[in-house]
């Protein structure tokens, strides 16, 4: 969410949400869908669970931890054209 904020304000748009739940002016809202599904992708491409590993890793030393699961084949670039990606 917090992405998504960010680039709305960068591009001159109203935000508001709350959860999962975004808000802005009617007619600007086709383009906070564009910046909700960019942003989507743009996280999702950060290794999330390797760099989360990594920490608890070098937090916990003596701990061990299951290994992450494998990722699948999905290409994510397919949410920027997915019309049901978010209402």
């Amino acid at each position: 969410m917090m992405m998504t904020a960010v680039a709305c304000r960068d591009a001159g748009l109203q935000f508001a949400g709350v959860h999962d739940s975004f808000w802005t002016h009617a007619c600007d809202v086709d383009q906070m869908n564009r910046i909700l599904r960019e942003k989507f992708v743009e996280l999702y491409s950060m290794p999330i669970l390797e760099d989360l590993l990594e920490s608890f890793q070098k937090s916990y030393p003596a701990l061990t931890f299951p290994p992450l699961p494998k990722r699948g084949d999905f290409n994510l670039r397919e949410v920027l054209e997915s019309p049901y990606f978010f209402n």
